[in-house]
């Protein structure tokens, strides 16, 4: 591995172990879903702990592939890590019994990534654990993700890094090529694939966030155009709820 990226994934396994440390906690909790994110993220933390020490949950619905389920469990048990696969149906199925239920695959998907949450959580809680986030900087931007869902965590490892940075540090750290190479997406409906969702593809979103940082968020080109927006309707997902507590 390059000797800058070495330091660099150092300083990423440093921040989990202080965040540990500080809390008092006794180890880490993480979603694995088969795909990219969650495998960076779990590395880094068998890294900075130890596998004995990290709690990883595939969390499926009717609709989560077997070859996900089958990569998340390789990937455990190569890091030498806890693992458990949990179906959500039951929950889903209570609330679809809720008045007013509409059965649409956006809120259906937000239900999911809430959920899937709230189990998280609950083991975390349980055992005195911290929850590991496994979001990155594009979507962070973008607001590719569910509100109190997918972006909630107590430290998020890889939220500074691009979608196309992920990929680069996946083959460094020996991530296996099923999980490096499938298309990714968020689980959220059968066929669902996150560039098919945004409209653009990865490599073309990070040039156009670099762009648009280093032209202090001045889009210049039509890609640059779309992807300003999406960064501008989705501010909420990234600051912190508005409130009066500041005039008191």
């Amino acid at each position: 591995m390059d000797t800058d990226h070495g330091c660099f994934l150092g300083k990423i396994e440093q921040m989990i172990r202080y965040v540990i440390w500080s809390s008092g906690a006794t180890g880490i909790v993480i979603g694995i879903s088969g795909g990219i994110d969650s495998a960076v993220s779990a590395v880094m933390c068998c890294r900075a702990l130890g596998g004995e020490r990290v709690y990883g949950y595939t969390l499926t619905t009717s609709i989560t592939r077997d070859e996900d389920i089958h990569d998340a469990a390789d990937l455990c048990r190569s890091l030498g890590m806890h693992h458990q696969v949990m179906s959500i149906e039951p929950v889903l199925s209570s609330f679809r019994q809720m008045p007013g239920y509409v059965e649409d695959p956006y809120l259906l998907g937000n239900i999911m990534a809430r959920t899937r949450m709230v189990i998280l959580y609950y083991h975390a809680n349980r055992e005195h654990r911290l929850v590991c986030g496994t979001s990155n900087r594009t979507e962070y931007l973008l607001g590719y993700c569910t509100k109190f869902g997918d972006n909630a965590a107590d430290f998020q490892p890889i939220l500074h890094l691009y979608k196309t940075e992920i990929f680069k540090y996946a083959h460094e750290l020996g991530i296996p090529e099923p999980i490096i190479n499938k298309t990714p997406s968020a689980g959220l409906w059968a066929g669902q694939s996150d560039e098919a969702d945004i409209g653009l593809t990865y490599s073309e979103i990070d040039m156009a966030l670099k762009a648009l940082e280093t032209n202090s968020w001045v889009s210049t080109n039509l890609v640059e155009e779309k992807v300003l927006s999406l960064v501008k309707k989705s501010s909420h997902k990234r600051a912190n709820p508005p409130n009066l507590l500041a005039l008191h």
